[in-house]
């Protein structure tokens, strides 16, 4: 695992946890799909730049 690879799926492991905050708040369901669409992208990105696959 190389340091962007890890700093991504940590941010994107952090906006986990505020998409489960911002549910458990009611707040408008439009902040919380950008929000899950913000982290799927870094997770996917961070999975993605692993060395595992070459």
């Amino acid at each position: 695992m190389n340091s962007l690879s890890t700093i991504l799926i940590v941010v994107g492991l952090f906006l986990v946890g505020g998409i489960i905050s911002f549910v458990k708040q009611q707040m408008p369901k439009g902040l919380i799909v950008l929000l899950s669409l913000a982290a799927a992208m870094c997770l996917v990105a961070g999975v993605m730049r692993l060395e595992v696959w070459n």
